[in-house]
């Protein structure tokens, strides 16, 4: 399980370096993986629904 959570911080570390320009890598690599988490969800309410940190849901209503 030990091995899973490094490759989930890691990915999660990439991706906010992509997205995020106020933190540098060693501040992100400091991060827990709940603090990631959090400032990921961050960077997805923000993007753009086109990019590859968000996506579209399509809704039906009546």
């Amino acid at each position: 399980m030990r091995k899973g959570m490094e490759e989930r911080r890691k990915e999660l570390i990439y991706k906010l370096m992509i997205h995020t320009v106020n933190k540098t890598v060693e501040q992100l690599m400091k991060l827990t993986l709940k603090e990631l988490e959090t400032e990921y969800k961050k960077i997805q309410n923000d993007c753009h629904p086109h990019s590859d940190a968000g996506s579209i849901h399509w809704i039906y209503k009546t």
